[in-house]
């Protein structure tokens, strides 16, 4: 590296707001299993939550390395971002690996067929992030990462990274206005006008599925990076307290319209990704902590966030599984419903504590110096 570059203090709201947002994610994939459609899912829009964390990565990486790109080179940010992105992606990788047979069901016919040489393949290619095509789905679900179905959303949070650092950091905010405007309207055509009547969707490589997963991380990310870069932060008391409950009421809300008026929920949700989500950030972003436990509560969330991500959702493949097996009601099935999520929470600690934390140091001193 050129030159040494001291870590910039974060946004601790942000951090939190992450937090908040990830086991929002977790709590909508445990209540999925038990839906019959999007019609009645509970918690029904926390697929969102993907969303709200490109337009934060896009504000906070404007935030960390706008101003650096005359000690830093291209190669020097590449390097940063892997070192702290990979380390839980290969550590996920290994989790759905490890537990991929535990999830033998009716749901997935296609696991008790697989050998276990091309699970292998399949994990170790999942490792490194590059998406698999149709032919090496081993799961059934056409999921380009399927021993860990959200490794799709950091394969594009890694596209925009690179399309930030190869040129969009260079657009002035006039240029960088117009490409936001420009994919804000291809998302909101979007999802007003999709078959389901949302922005579900993105973890495939087929043309769809590509063409969902670039407009649920183009708008959001660099809209994030439009954000920084314009706004005046303002003194917005208590911002933890309103931003984490606009995040919570946003992802948590109903269904909006029935079967006959699809487009109604993607209206919602083309309101809550380009208007709604940039609030929730700004007033985060203009918040400050006084408290000693709110400080410590979104230090927490903060660290926890995208461990929580990136390893909670093959504890979710076993538990469909098991619902599938054993087709329990919710009452029935509460009891490990909530084993599932305090497991999801102290694996992450675990991964956080004794992984990620020292991995990233010793990369850090190795290749950031």
């Amino acid at each position: 590296m050129s030159e040494t570059l001291k870590t910039k203090p974060h946004f601790p709201i942000l951090d939190g707001l992450r937090g908040v947002a990830a086991i929002m994610v977790v709590i909508f994939h445990l209540f999925e299993t038990h839906a019959t459609s999007h019609q009645d899912q509970i918690v029904n829009h926390g697929y969102l939550a993907v969303d709200f964390f490109f337009l934060l990565s896009g504000f906070v990486i404007g935030y960390a390395y706008d101003d650096r790109w005359h000690k830093m080179s291209v190669g020097d940010f590449f390097k940063r971002r892997l070192i702290r992105l990979q380390p839980m992606v290969i550590v996920g990788m290994l989790i759905g690996g490890a537990l991929f047979y535990f999830q033998q069901a009716p749901i997935w016919p296609n696991i008790a067929e697989t050998p276990i040489w091309k699970m292998i393949l399949v994990m170790l290619i999942g490792c490194t992030l590059l998406p698999l095509p149709l032919s090496m789905d081993i799961r059934g679900w056409t999921e380009m990462h399927p021993l860990n179905g959200p490794g799709w959303s950091l394969f594009y949070e890694y596209i925009a990274n690179i399309l930030y650092a190869l040129g969009i950091r260079k657009f002035s905010k006039t240029a960088l206005t117009v490409l936001v405007v420009l994919s804000g309207t291809a998302l909101a055509h979007y999802v007003i006008t999709s078959p389901g009547g949302d922005i579900v969707g993105g973890w495939a490589l087929t043309g769809e599925q590509m063409r969902i997963g670039f407009s649920r991380v183009m708008f959001p990310f660099f809209g994030g990076l439009l954000l920084f870069r314009i706004s005046k932060l303002a003194k917005i008391p208590n911002a933890f307290f309103w931003s984490s409950l606009l995040v919570v009421i946003v992802l948590a809300f109903p269904r909006v319209g029935g079967t006959e008026t699809l487009w109604l929920n993607g209206v919602y949700e083309a309101i809550a990704i380009l208007l709604v989500f940039p609030l929730i950030v700004y007033i985060g972003a203009s918040g400050s902590l006084v408290s000693n436990a709110s400080k410590k509560t979104c230090k927490f969330l903060g660290e926890i966030s995208y461990p929580i991500y990136i390893t909670h959702y093959p504890l979710i493949y076993v538990y469909t599984a098991w619902v599938s097996r054993t087709k329990p009601t919710l009452s029935q099935a509460l009891p490990y419903l909530c084993l599932t999520f305090v497991s999801a929470v102290v694996l992450a600690y675990v991964c956080l504590r004794f992984y990620d934390i020292p991995v990233r140091k010793w990369f850090q001193q190795k290749f950031q110096r």
